[in-house]
């Protein structure tokens, strides 16, 4: 009988989000010949749910819905992915290191009693052993780690393991599963978003980021104006964040995200240390900043020196004349 690997999917506004993609990607690396099991919990729309799983690589799909799982609480999505556990008894797990990966990772491994490596970015196999890379020290250094015994549980850090490409013929089995959802000690009657429509920051291919340098919060709107162009989402920094130029949901940095894009533009942010942490792993880093001696151009792979305010501006003409051609 062949090894199963769970992967459990997040969802967003009715979605699949893209690193639950990535996750069965590195289910197939992990164990190239074994049985990869999607699982999505929701309140609806579960199947057209689960065949995006399907589509994306997984070979069959679970589906649990209740009414308590239309919004994120650890006590209910953790009673779901327990009982799914139990059913199936997997051989290994994973999930996105996303806002609810970290938290209900650790809950559910503390269960199971299994091993937890979390913000993987990358997998290695050494014989028939995974051997997980994840950066340590705020992303100075990086360190390889294997499980020894239980179920391995891994997160994945968005970005970094490539998702399949989605091929529409793939078929496989949807079940649901029947969960009894109970003493729960916390119910969500109501979401209240502040952040604004579009690209998510974790999962963004390009991010623009505004630090100190925008001086105020109508001097992020140019860097709106760039994402737009780009298709990007709008970051910053911990010191625009404490300034009251934007909200702390788009803070990037060892408090706040870690982001992954494959383009990174920063706008105004000096380079403090506890900001790199959060995007020093970027695959291409651009620091636009009047000061030269600006840490930040010390991991940049390009640099302009000059005021934002007038190289932003450049910027969005440019890249429209290159949209437009």
């Amino acid at each position: 009988m062949s090894e199963k690997i769970l992967v459990i999917a997040e969802t967003k506004e009715g979605e699949i989000r893209n690193v639950s993609f990535e996750a069965i990607a590195a289910a197939k690396k992990i164990k190239p010949d074994g049985e990869v099991i999607g699982l999505v919990c929701a309140d609806d729309d579960l199947e057209n749910l689960a065949q995006e799983l399907i589509y994306y690589g997984a070979d069959r799909a679970i589906t649990v819905k209740n009414d308590n799982l239309k919004s994120y609480t650890s006590e209910a999505f953790g009673q779901a992915v327990l009982a799914v556990v139990e059913h199936e008894s997997p051989d290994g797990i994973i999930m996105g290191h996303t806002s609810i990966g970290k938290d209900l990772s650790p809950k559910l491994a503390s269960k199971l009693e299994s091993g937890l490596i979390s913000d993987a970015i990358d997998i290695e196999i050494d014989g028939d052993q995974p051997v997980f890379i994840r950066p340590i020290y705020s992303g100075k250094a990086f360190e390889k780690k294997v499980i020894t015994s239980g179920i391995p549980f891994i997160t994945i850090r968005p970005n970094n393991i490539a998702a399949l490409d989605r091929d529409d013929s793939r078929s496989g089995n949807i079940n649901n599963v029947d969960v009894d959802i109970k003493d729960l000690r916390t119910i969500v009657k109501e979401v209240v978003r502040k952040t604004s429509e579009g690209v998510d920051l974790s999962e963004a291919k390009v991010i623009v980021a505004g630090g100190r340098g925008v001086k105020s919060a109508d001097g992020f709107k140019p860097l709106y104006e760039l994402a737009e162009v780009l298709g990007a989402a709008v970051g910053a920094s911990r010191g625009a964040c404490d300034a009251d130029y934007c909200d702390y949901s788009l803070q990037i940095g060892q408090t706040g995200k870690v982001v992954t894009p494959d383009l990174y533009i920063a706008v105004g942010i000096s380079g403090a240390i506890q900001h790199l942490a959060g995007m020093s792993n970027s695959k291409v880093i651009v620091a636009i900043n009047k000061d030269p001696e600006a840490n930040i151009f010390n991991i940049a792979d390009y640099g302009i020196v000059g005021d934002l305010f007038e190289v932003i501006p450049m910027l969005i003409e440019e890249f429209k004349k290159v949209a437009v051609s």
